[in-house]
């Protein structure tokens, strides 16, 4: 995504420009950022929230698939902050951030991206031993190995992203730009081993997973072993198999396009800038996808969500319950003695006090009675 947001900002005469490229980028680009930006902010944060009320409600270390989900959100999230800077950049038509998030926000693009298809393959991976080798996951404890493991995912990733702050530099020529100093070849050297270190090499670990995954469960099929565990297994490896696809997808067009403005071949076409435009969408989109997902495909994250949302709706309404000037003044409120104040502990005294001179006061002619006994007995 760097690199197609230098193709953007750095417009510098390689091709025609005409008014409608400019209504777009001025217009419509932070128009889908912002929906994309906010988008993903919402959906991961559900997400957090979910996973992290699985663990406080199970009483128990996360399990691994959790953890890693709770990755891919965290390193998404990192991601989408780089977004506004970028589209500042874009509908300004050049960088006014400086030199060292020039380099910052270049690094944290890239890190954040192939620290996402790391922790996926890592997702793989471990969807594989949960399904094909059950029994050698619970004895390698390999939930409590999973955290281990998302941190030393980020250190190929920011080692792939280190050189983005010795070739990002900032230019002054017409306008301040953010640009990559490397000669062609170089730049060649650097895509390739991105493209190769971050995309294909973790997507080629995912795809023979998850055949491996299918094969089983296959043959799970066939055997009509334990019905309901495998078609568990099979919703759940399907919703990630769905998320690797589309996370390819949507990347894809960047790197085609990437390699296509090293080359040459089409950059300087009228049509070029839309294009990349919309590659770099669909690489942003990347971010917000894993939510929208989960919700649609996850049986289960469904459920918690509906939970949630029926946890707050009853945290709200006994907010609003508990603090009466937030309601409407037409509300017929619930009369309840107040025994704590003044006047309702002289009533409720008041009350005792009559109920027992009822039943110990003599009656009103016990003289006469008393009386009438004695002139009986003389």
């Amino acid at each position: 995504m760097e690199n197609l947001q230098e193709q953007q900002v750095n417009w510098s005469g390689r091709g025609p420009v005409t008014r409608a490229d400019e209504t777009l980028v001025k217009a419509l680009v932070p128009t889908l950022d912002g929906v994309i930006l906010v988008t993903g902010l919402v959906g991961h944060s559900l997400v957090i929230t979910i996973l992290s009320s699985r663990r406080r409600k199970d009483g128990q270390p996360p399990h691994g698939t959790d953890t890693l989900l709770l990755a891919l959100s965290a390193a998404d999230l990192l991601l989408l902050l780089c977004l506004p800077f970028h589209t500042s950049a874009i509908a300004l038509g050049f960088w006014p951030f400086g030199s060292f998030l020039c380099k910052a926000i270049s690094f944290l693009g890239v890190a954040c991206s192939a620290a996402s298809v790391f922790t996926l393959a890592a997702l793989a991976v471990t969807r594989y031993l949960t399904v094909v080798h059950p029994t050698w996951a619970y004895r390698s404890r390999m939930n409590r190995r999973i955290k281990l493991t998302v941190a030393l995912l980020w250190v190929p990733a920011s080692a792939l992203a280190a050189p983005q702050f010795a070739i990002r530099t900032v230019s002054v020529s017409s306008a301040v730009q953010c640009f990559a100093f490397l000669s062609d070849f170089s730049q060649l050297v650097y895509s390739i081993a991105l493209f190769f270190f971050a995309f294909a090499l973790p997507l080629g670990v995912i795809v023979l997973m998850y055949a491996k995954i299918y094969c089983f469960l296959g043959h799970t099929r066939l055997l009509a072993t334990a019905p309901q565990l495998e078609r568990y297994q099979s919703q759940v490896t399907q919703t990630s198999a769905l998320l690797v696809l589309v996370f390819t997808l949507l990347w894809l067009p960047s790197y085609a396009l990437m390699f296509s403005f090293i080359g040459g071949t089409i950059a300087g076409t009228p049509g070029y800038r839309s294009i990349a435009i919309l590659a770099r969408l669909l690489a942003s989109s990347a971010a917000v996808v894993n939510p929208v997902l989960y919700v649609f495909m996850s049986q289960k994250f469904r459920r918690d969500l509906l939970e949630l949302l029926r946890e707050r709706w009853a945290w709200c309404k006994s907010c609003l319950i508990g603090c009466p000037h937030l309601l409407g003044r037409d509300m017929v409120q619930p009369f309840e003695l107040d025994t704590t104040s003044e006047r309702g502990t002289t009533l409720l005294m008041d009350k005792i006090l009559k109920k027992n001179k009822k039943k110990t006061a003599p009656p009103a002619n016990a003289a006469e009675v008393h009386k009438r006994e004695r002139n009986k007995h003389v």
